[in-house]
């Protein structure tokens, strides 16, 4: 059995955490739009820890449920999740702005439906 109430705020802060990469990729058109100024920098940075509190979240949140509500969801690198939260936190200096606007751009849209269905699920 798990916690319930731990559960549910871990997808909260997890659904909270890809509304801040949507609002804060929302500007970015191209992986050389984090690397042009500070600003974009700093977009780079603040998304980077977004994704690492994704991928730690998920490291929690799969220790308390069945594996078969993130099988439900093939569509979702769930492995990958945790190694880009390894990766971001051990290799911070070598953050490569391609594979954050990849993710960003192509991974974070399914991941976030994917985690709302399975938090319905489950509440």
């Amino acid at each position: 059995m798990y916690d319930r109430s731990l559960l549910l705020e871990l997808f909260l802060e997890t659904e909270e955490a890809i509304r801040r990469i949507e609002r804060r990729f929302s500007d970015i058109h191209s992986p050389t739009d984090f690397l042009q100024d500070d600003a974009g920098l700093d977009r780079l940075d603040a998304i980077a820890m977004m994704l690492i509190a994704i991928g730690e979240n998920i490291q929690r949140i799969s220790k308390r449920i069945e594996p078969d509500f993130f099988e439900q969801h093939p569509e979702i690198n769930w492995t990958g999740i945790a190694g880009i939260c390894n990766l971001l936190a051990h290799d911070y200096f070598n953050i490569d702005a391609e594979e954050v606007y990849r993710i960003c751009n192509v991974e974070i849209a399914p991941l976030k439906q994917a985690i709302q269905q399975i938090r319905s699920a489950l509440f």
